[in-house]
């Protein structure tokens, strides 16, 4: 296995993992566009958990750096892939 695959592996467990807790703890659905939305509106929410979330997001890469950034399968299945996940549903 690649050091690439693992790392891409790794980090999409460990994003299913933090959507599976905020579900199981809180019963939010981890939709970024909506989180996104309701922090860009100001409706953050009892605690503010959803710029919480945001934050975990980024927070490894500006601790840890992005390195080269490279698309393995291309711009134009990166761009269907960002489509995709862009067809959540909104938390209003």
């Amino acid at each position: 296995m690649t050091p690439e695959l693992l790392h891409s592996l790794l980090g999409g467990l460990l994003i299913g993992s933090g959507a599976a807790v905020l579900i199981a703890l809180d019963g939010h659905i981890a939709g970024i566009s909506g989180i996104a939305s309701a922090v860009v509106r100001g409706s953050l929410g009892r605690q503010g958990w959803r710029l919480a979330f945001l934050a975990g997001l980024v927070a490894p890469a500006a601790f840890l750096g992005v390195g080269a950034i490279r698309f393995a399968f291309g711009v134009p299945l990166l761009i269907v892939a960002g489509l995709l996940v862009g067809c959540g549903r909104s938390e209003g």
